[in-house]
């Protein structure tokens, strides 16, 4: 019975710190590469969830660059060729079957 009740109480408790940190994050407003600024004096283009507005940026990176995948290296693939079986004893000696 005890031991519910704890892990409930530590649960809680450990949420209730996590929360503010969590709350009080700021949301991550990157730059938009675009060849036009349409925005008033002192702003820029941004993207917020995907969303292309007017704003200061916080991140310095854009969007894109951040979730691009690095590039792999091709392997050259090895492909298996089969060599013809050998026989170390010739047909009709002991112990060849």
């Amino acid at each position: 019975m005890r031991l519910p009740t704890a892990l409930i109480v530590g649960a809680s408790m450990m949420g209730a710190v996590l929360l503010p940190a969590q709350a009080s994050a700021e949301a991550k407003v990157y730059p938009y590469a675009s060849k036009a600024n349409y925005c008033p004096a002192g702003l820029q283009p941004v993207t917020i969830s995907g969303v292309i507005c007017c704003g200061t940026p916080n991140q310095h990176m854009s969007y894109q660059q951040v979730k691009a995948q690095p590039v792999q290296k091709r392997h050259k693939a090895h492909y298996h060729t089969p060599r013809r079986a050998t026989y170390s004893c010739l047909p009709g000696e002991k112990g060849c079957n």
